[in-house]
């Protein structure tokens, strides 16, 4: 079976309807299996997402989607500089 990816909208109602069944007295496990995902991926999602609004979780995205481009400028930077600078002291 392949790996399904939700996006943070999904998980934060998932994580809401899944509040709601264990106040009605079911077990984690239970509901797990109702709404189709591991016990894992609950409470990892719970670490992560729980108690936010739908727009925090999207600002949180962008924010790391911004984040992974930002480093990824910096080693190449990084790298053209150490290229630049072999060059300069005639180590090609």
């Amino acid at each position: 079976m392949g790996r399904r990816h939700f996006k943070p909208e999904q998980i934060i109602h998932m994580l809401r309807e899944a509040e709601i069944k264990l106040a009605g007295g079911k077990t984690t496990g239970e509901v797990c299996r109702e709404l189709g995902i591991s016990e894992q991926s609950y409470y990892r999602w719970r670490k992560e997402y729980g108690g936010m609004q739908v727009s925090q979780a999207k600002k949180l995205k962008d924010l790391e989607r911004e984040n992974a481009r930002l480093k990824k400028l910096v080693a190449e930077q990084a790298l053209d500089k150490a290229i630049l600078e072999e060059a300069l002291k005639g180590k090609y």
